[in-house]
């Protein structure tokens, strides 16, 4: 029997503008994890993930027809990601067997509500990852984040694939994307072999350093939010507002590099400074295109740790779900951990996961 588990993931800065090309955002992975085993099977196989018996399947309508939105059910993410995967095997000769396959996560709370720990992508991830080892194919992380990419894409459609990357990398990442038109494009024309060969335009994924000095804290406002119905509505006002976005993207990409520079530096000063300034930024985002990124209990977060010197900000696509906090070290938490439990919020005991070959 095959186990593996990978770790779940936070924003940290350089949010919407990071699902176009070339434009950088700071991920983090974090140590809750969802854990997939697979086991051989004879006539059939299966799939079986106990948090997910139950989701109810979300709709919408468009042009007045109604339309069935399945990018938050598990299930699409498991079939697309051993779909590719499987083709993947078939294209190295390697002969296809029937397998039961479980799904547990840690990604939720007890009573299945999200936590925006990037449960899609980190489903996607380790179903790659474990028939990676079932099918003993000895991948790379790449050609990992690349398979596990296309079928996240397959689904959802939309997003950057950084929540991929930071469960396939472990670890803090500096993330941007690929061309996906391009991947997409070359997919009508290539084997997946010949694709996951390719250098994908626009494509870097880098490990970071953290200074000593500095913490991580986050906090949950008990809201979830649908990353992919956000960025939906994003990208429909952006062609509205074609200038003022192209002006959001330019000033997101110069805040994250000099970020990005903060922790190759170990400049504690500069990443507080940027993380504010993209908490800024974003809520311009949100003025101009009517979006409820930063709501008000994610204000209420960020307020009251900068009440207590922290750079606050929302973490992902907003709209509920966590927020994320850098302090000093030295800086006593357990009074805003007081003042965020009056105000309803949660703050989550998580750490910065980094996978084991990483630490030797």
């Amino acid at each position: 029997m095959i186990e593996l588990s990978v770790p779940g993931k936070l924003f940290i800065a350089g949010e919407y503008a990071v699902v176009e090309p070339g434009h950088p955002a700071i991920i983090v992975a974090v140590d809750q994890f969802i854990t997939v085993t697979v086991e051989e099977a004879r006539k059939n196989g299966s799939i079986q993930s106990a948090q997910y018996s139950d989701l109810p399947i979300r709709w919408t309508r468009r042009k007045g027809e109604l339309v069935l939105d399945h990018r938050d059910n598990p299930f699409h993410y498991i079939l697309a990601a051993i779909r590719l995967t499987e083709k993947y095997a078939q294209e190295k000769g390697i002969p296809l067997s029937f397998y039961d396959l479980k799904v547990t996560s840690e990604l939720d709370n007890s009573n299945g509500r999200k936590y925006g720990l990037g449960s899609s992508g980190a489903v996607t991830v380790a179903t790659v990852k474990a028939l990676n080892l079932y099918y003993q194919m000895d991948m790379d992380r790449l050609t990992q984040f690349k398979i596990a990419a296309l079928a996240h894409l397959a689904v959802q459609g939309n997003g950057s694939c950084g929540d991929i990357a930071a469960s396939c990398y472990g670890g803090w990442i500096a993330f941007s994307t690929f061309d996906h038109d391009w991947v997409l494009a070359k997919q009508k024309d290539h084997t997946l072999t010949e694709l996951i060969a390719f250098d994908w335009p626009g494509l870097s994924i880098r490990p970071l350093t953290v200074p000593k000095s500095l913490r991580l804290l986050i906090g949950w406002t008990g809201s979830p939010a649908s990353t992919s119905d956000l960025v939906d509505q994003v990208y429909q006002s952006k062609e509205e507002k074609e200038n003022a976005y192209a002006t959001f993207l330019a000033a997101s990409k110069d805040c994250v590099n000099r970020l990005i520079d903060g922790f190759l530096n170990e400049d504690s000063r500069t990443i507080k400074k940027m993380i504010t300034e993209n908490r800024k930024l974003l809520r311009e985002l949100s003025a101009l295109t009517g979006v409820p990124i930063e709501t008000p209990a994610l204000k209420k977060l960020c307020d009251l740790a900068e009440n207590y010197c922290g750079a606050a900000k929302s973490s992902g696509a907003g709209g509920g779900d966590c927020g994320i906090v850098i302090v000093d070290q030295k800086t006593g938490i357990l009074p805003l951990m007081s003042a965020w439990e009056k105000a309803e919020i949660t703050p989550l005991p998580l750490h910065v996961y980094h996978y084991r070959e990483d630490l030797s």
